[in-house]
């Protein structure tokens, strides 16, 4: 698979979908690099969904660079967002120096939340890709309810997403929002929209990789679940620790092929 660059996925609008994954380890996003995903969002979500966070507010810049150079290891071929975390775009200085950190660590672009119109063409005259995010912007948001239901919301989202894009943005997720305001905007955006929970008319769609793998105790109502691992994990320790309590573990190891066990 070849990797996808910002000019490849804006010329994707209109013609095919784009399918996005988020990914927070190596193998995960070796899984998803086969599964010829084109891009890889490596989100400040990693906080709630793997650090226990109960926000992504206390997402730290170092905990972006370890992650972002963890699937960056997974997936060389892949198109990588990297999210900058709450505060570390405050300014065109501070988003830049912390940009540039992202893209160190292997991504191809960074996504940050909000028409930070000043500090997306500070990035962009620097040579750093950037994705836009409007919606739903969970850094800043008091509540996680849909965003956009009433006519002024839906004007305000719409004037930020041209904004963003007349900033110089190459794509923009759009996230929970009503499904025929995600229509309007895709419409009239001529950037790719990525939508979480914004309709079937984005020219892409993104999910949270623990939602779609059922992995953990909660899940987005926009979300699916593909599967239920949290279950196969249970499942696996209690045969483990039973295993063990009658010591039939490790007697009972099969060796696979390629397992290098004797």
């Amino acid at each position: 698979m070849m990797k996808k660059h910002a000019q490849a996925l804006m010329e994707m609008k209109g013609r095919t979908p784009i399918a996005m994954l988020t990914a927070y380890t190596c193998p995960v996003a070796r899984a998803v690099e086969r599964a010829s995903i084109p891009v890889i969002l490596v989100g400040d979500t990693v906080g709630m969904v793997e650090m226990g966070f109960e926000s992504t507010r206390d997402v730290t810049i170092d905990h972006m660079t370890y992650h972002v150079g963890a699937v960056r290891r997974g997936a060389p071929e892949t198109h990588i967002i990297g999210d900058l975390p709450y505060l570390t775009d405050k300014d065109p200085d501070t988003a830049l120096w912390n940009a540039r950190r992202l893209i160190a660590a292997g991504a191809d672009s960074v996504k940050l939340e909000g028409a930070k119109t000043e500090v997306i063409r500070h990035l962009v005259d620097n040579g750093i890709a950037v994705v836009g995010h409007t919606g739903l912007t969970p850094q800043t948001a008091k509540s996680f309810t849909k965003v956009g239901r009433t006519e002024q919301e839906a004007r305000q989202v719409l004037e930020d997403a041209i904004a963003i894009q007349e900033a110089g943005a190459f794509m923009i997720v759009l996230e929970h929002i009503p499904y025929d305001l995600g229509a309007t905007l895709t419409d009239t955006l001529g950037i790719p929209t990525i939508g979480i929970g914004a309709g079937p008319d984005c020219d892409g769609q993104v999910l949270v990789i623990n939602d779609a793998l059922g992995l953990g105790d909660y899940w987005p109502p926009f979300s699916k679940q593909y599967a239920h691992v949290s279950r196969t994990i249970l499942q696996v320790a209690e045969d483990f620790a039973g295993e063990v309590a009658s010591r039939e573990f490790p007697n009972n190891i099969i060796a696979f092929p390629g397992s290098g066990k004797a």
